[in-house]
């Protein structure tokens, strides 16, 4: 199926309110309306809300029960006509495409200097470049990190391009799946090597018997903050007149960023050309954080520090201690906590605790969630993690969206609650102001209403050895247990998930044998503990949990 352009996706967002207010007019509930229309109500929810198509048969009866004379109908067809014809545009292009490229191919000269392989593979590029220009900027930023003339990035990926094999890559990502999250925590900790000033590298104990090593390094006085994000403790702010530190590409490493623009377009994976959040300064006291952000683009960090993650899963799989982007980029302890001569990008990793009342699942408890990654994302496919997590990045306004509450409710908004207007690696964000009340979904609203229905605070922040990150650990307290009864059926993970898990915070074991799965995401166990030592502090009785003790080695 063609992929839906913007106007499509816009009047069917228009017919979705449409067909709200219609309803709601009527005197008709979501239930009712489910019924008549042979539908349950979780998805009559999400037709208003424009993330669901319906049939002919469901907006007759919805013509029907509403009383709207035909016009539901109508504006359905309406909405039926302008996809067939955007379908129909879609196919002719691509024809057209296909086409112009198979003529170019034909009229190669097999005697000409450049043939074969980088021809070739110059036209593959082009056609992929023809419906991603994030490839295209992270070409051109190649181009100045690595001193080269204009296009000579281009030459060289297309040139790598055409000799992919997608089968031997997808074999090797298999074979980095198999290495676990103790690996990585052991295989750093030694590349490191014990602590510098007062940071240590981050390590969970449970039940006083069970231990997890991490890749986080972190210090005593950033971690347990229970800091409730607020206007007065939230104080990350954003500097128009900061720089990203300069990076000079050297040929070693610049081959390796062609090798990643290459393989992700072979494969197609998303990378997305996007600005991000850099730390140059950090405050932690009297109850706040705060800090300075610079803005860079994801080039900058997925051609660079990004790398140093597959170079770490392939050396330990391989059984190598080769890593020469490492050394390159974070050689030593000393260059990973002296994050403001870096690019130190990263992002908001949050434990998600929801109320729930007494059932058969157990007596009253919060329910904790957790995802395990898809195959679609470019780090940490198919481990588990915490969910909601996301880059700390700028939608529409560098300087407001620089609080880490912000980001933390984008990212409910986008993986819990199916609001994918607010992904920017669905397109561009068009919005002036893509959280306004006006457009947030129906949980979100119901949770903003009242202030005690929602609680989110700042649990710990660590440095991730694994790429230089900075990691934000932040607890979702859902305090209101009706969300559940009420919203439970409308959350759904986002093409980032490929499963979503639940958990009682009344089941010890099952908590204890959580935090101890090896199949963890790099920064998910630093994240996971921090979130479950606060909410043992203020979860009352809805929560039996393991001990947890950290340690700093």
């Amino acid at each position: 199926m063609a992929r839906e352009s913007e106007r499509v996706v816009l009047l069917r967002r228009k017919l979705g309110a449409r067909l709200q207010l219609a309803r709601s007019t009527a005197g008709l509930t979501q239930s009712q309306l489910a019924t008549a229309a042979f539908r349950d109500r979780t998805t009559v929810a999400h037709i208003e809300k424009g993330r669901l198509r319906a049939d002919d048969g469901f907006w007759a009866t919805a013509d029907q029960m509403c009383g709207t004379d035909g016009a539901l109908l109508t504006a359905y067809t309406e909405l039926q006509a302008l996809q067939a014809t955007e379908e129909l545009r879609q196919r002719e292009a691509v024809l057209a495409e296909a086409q112009a490229q198979l003529d170019r191919l034909n009229s190669l000269d097999p005697t000409s200097e450049r043939t074969g392989t980088e021809e070739r593979g110059l036209a593959r590029l082009d056609m992929a470049l023809a419906d991603d220009r994030h490839i295209g900027a992270a070409l051109e930023w190649l181009d100045r990190a690595a001193g080269w003339v204009p296009g000579a990035a281009r030459r060289a990926v297309a040139s790598r391009f055409a000799s992919v094999d997608v089968g031997q890559l997808r074999d090797l990502a298999v074979h980095r799946g198999s290495v676990t999250q103790r690996q990585v925590a052991e295989v750093l900790r030694n590349y490191y090597n014990g602590q510098f000033d007062s940071y240590g590298t981050y390590g969970v104990t449970v039940d006083g018997d069970a231990t997890v090593g991490t890749s986080v390094v972190t210090r005593p006085d950033w971690l347990d903050l229970g800091c409730v994000l607020s206007p007065e403790t939230d104080r990350l702010r954003c500097s128009a007149s900061l720089s990203a530190p300069a990076v000079r590409l050297d040929k070693q490493s610049a081959d390796r960023a062609v090798d990643r623009l290459a393989e992700t377009l072979a494969i197609g994976t998303r990378l997305i050309d996007l600005p991000l959040y850099w730390l140059a300064e950090l405050d932690i006291s009297d109850g706040k954080v705060a800090g300075r952000l610079g803005v860079t683009h994801f080039a900058h960090f997925g051609l660079t520090l990004d790398l140093l993650e597959g170079e770490l899963l392939g050396a330990i799989a391989s059984g190598s201690s080769e890593l020469p982007l490492r050394d390159k980029y974070l050689p030593d302890m000393a260059s990973v906590v002296d994050f403001s001569r870096r690019l130190c990008v990263g992002g908001m990793v949050a434990l998600c605790a929801i109320a729930r009342p007494s059932g058969p699942h157990s007596d009253a408890d919060y329910l904790i969630l957790a995802q395990r990654r898809s195959d679609h994302v470019v780090n940490g496919a198919r481990r588990m993690a915490v969910i909601p997590r996301g880059f700390h990045q700028p939608l529409a306004d560098y300087r407001e969206d620089a609080r880490i509450g912000d980001t933390v409710l984008r990212e409910m908004e986008e993986e819990l609650f199916g609001r994918d207007d607010v992904d920017n690696t669905r397109g561009d964000q068009r919005s002036a102001d893509p959280m306004h009340p006006s457009r947030l979904s129906e949980p979100m609203t119901w949770l903003l209403d009242h202030a005690d229905r929602l609680r989110i605070e700042c649990t710990g922040i660590g440095l991730n050895t694994v790429n230089g990150n900075y990691d934000l650990a932040c607890l979702i307290v859902i305090e209101d247990e009706q969300f559940w009864a009420r919203f439970g059926g409308l959350i759904e993970a986002n093409w980032e998930s490929s499963s979503l898990h639940r958990y009682s915070s009344r089941d010890p074991e099952s908590i204890a044998d959580l935090i101890t799965d090896e199949a963890w995401t790099v920064e998910g166990p630093f994240a996971l503990a921090q979130g479950l030592r606060r909410l043992t502090v203020i979860g009352g009785n809805r929560v039996d949990l393991p001990n947890i003790t950290w340690s700093l080695t």
